[in-house]
């Protein structure tokens, strides 16, 4: 007996909200038309779907986000970083609760039980019609330096995907993964378990037009921000894969309706009046960026610093503020557009010998930095940007770094705070090798800062009511 499986999944929408209409349109009709030709059809999305980065994710925890996915059925869904990472544990753990799809994930386990979390499944097996058994496994990237800061157990691949296939050993005819891993993680699943008939990708942003064939494995992927829907073909005989096909449509060349753009620019504006609403300090004059040098802006952004994470010194680098914060009253929604970032405050402590080592790798790389356009690892921004520090002195002449304007004592410990991406890039290693790293992971970068704008500036009572 013949059988035709047709698979359609999205992934890295980063809330790119722009291209969700034409997408929703998409799948919905694309599902309609592959059942009225006989085949069975399953939709997935490969995580990373919400982003903080646009105001109505960051306005409803990533709620909104959700209630539009509720829009598709998704057969099941995976998480990526910004949902596991970019979240607060609660957060994460009532992201899902009015869902209509289940969420599929094998290697997130609550910390320090390693238990399976309510809100996700470790496996699903979806029967078909004409009898076949579908085993869907999820995986997610395993951030194993940050998961654990919110109470989760990241596994790895090689550790945890033997385990789930043992577990669902017997009751599958062919099987999906749904990896939020990254494309080399892909390939190294497709040559070392021959039992996974079908990846599909995501993290690594990578576009796979024509899929990937790997041994029996076929590798699907569908690049970033909703640019791309990606399409599987399957054909099966007695219940096993006789054919595997990819390929991808581009959003961009799809039909768009007369009402898509109001409804685009409606999630932004829902997004920023929800956030406006939330008023947080009155500052006594504007604070204008400076990607390039310094301003009152950095000088405010250090000294938050410094105060949250109880430090004598800060650095921070300028290209983080998008825009200048007006005078008068600001709202949550000012902070969010200025620092976009999904960031947090870090406290690194370092040996005398081991600080004056990075700041001279700071000072290496400073000219570089200025204008160097960084992707990723939280930044949601244009350029790197100069960096700035408090409590930290630096002469060009001849090398020398002071703390608090002493000479740095090479045996003595010291802590700066500054952000946990620059653990993350390649530029400082000093940090990753010696620092004693601690990320405070209770609060985003903006709302320390908003935290701390709202003490040095309050809004007085009378205005409040204005």
């Amino acid at each position: 007996m013949t059988e035709k499986i047709t698979i359609l999944h999205t992934n890295d929408l980063h809330s790119h909200f722009e291209n969700w209409p034409k997408i929703r349109r998409y799948l919905i009709e694309e599902r309609q038309r592959y059942r009225a030709a006989g085949h069975e059809v399953l939709t997935f999305d490969i995580g990373d779907a919400m982003d903080r980065a646009h105001p109505l994710t960051e306005a409803t925890n990533g709620q909104a986000n959700v209630t539009l996915m509720n829009q598709i059925h998704y057969d099941g869904v995976t998480i990526g970083n910004n949902e596991g990472l970019g979240n607060s544990r609660e957060q994460l753990i009532h992201l899902y609760d009015h869902a209509n799809f289940d969420v599929i994930l094998g290697n997130i386990l609550n910390a320090p039980k390693t238990t399976q979390p309510k809100w996700a499944l470790p496996g699903k097996v979806i029967t078909t019609q004409a009898g076949t058994r579908v085993l869907v496994l999820g995986l997610t990237a395993p951030y194993t330096l940050t998961y654990p800061l919110l109470g989760w157990q990241p596994i790895s691949v090689e550790r945890m995907l033997p385990y789930l296939l043992k577990q669902f050993e017997g009751q599958y005819d062919c099987s999906i993964l749904l990896s939020h891993l990254g494309l080399d993680v892909d390939r190294m699943v497709a040559k070392r378990f021959p039992e996974i008939n079908v990846v599909l990708g995501a993290h690594t942003h990578h576009l796979l037009p024509h899929g990937e064939h790997d041994q029996t494995t076929l590798l699907g992927a569908a690049g970033k921000y909703g640019e791309y829907v990606g399409t599987i073909q399957l054909e099966l005989s007695d219940h096993r894969i006789t054919k595997a096909s990819a390929s991808v449509v581009q959003t961009a060349n799809l039909q768009a309706a007369t009402s898509d753009l109001q409804e685009i620019e409606g999630y932004e504006e829902q997004g920023e009046q929800l956030l406006d609403a939330q008023k947080l300090a009155d500052l006594p004059v504007a604070m204008e960026k400076n990607w390039q040098g310094h301003s009152r802006l950095v000088s405010e952004g250090l000294a938050s610093l410094e105060d949250y994470a109880g430090t004598d010194a800060a650095i921070l680098n300028g290209g983080l503020f998008m825009c200048d914060l007006p005078a008068g009253v600001i709202s949550r929604n000012h902070m969010h557009q200025m620092l976009p970032h999904a960031m947090h405050v870090m406290k690194v402590t370092l040996s005398g010998d081991n600080l004056w080592r990075l700041i001279h790798e700071m000072e290496k790389n400073r000219q570089f930095l200025t204008r160097f356009p960084i992707k990723g690892m939280g930044f949601r921004g244009k350029v790197f940007g100069s960096l700035n520090y408090s409590g930290i002195t630096y002469n060009s002449h001849d090398g020398t770094v002071l703390f608090r304007g002493e000479p740095l004592s090479p045996l003595r410990a010291y802590t700066v705070a500054m952000p946990d991406h620059y653990l993350f890039i390649p530029f400082f290693p000093t940090i990753s090798i010696v620092g004693q790293n601690e990320i405070l992971y209770g609060k985003l970068l903006r709302t320390v800062f908003g935290d701390y704008l709202a003490k040095q500036y309050p809004i007085r009572k009378e205005e409040d009511h204005g």
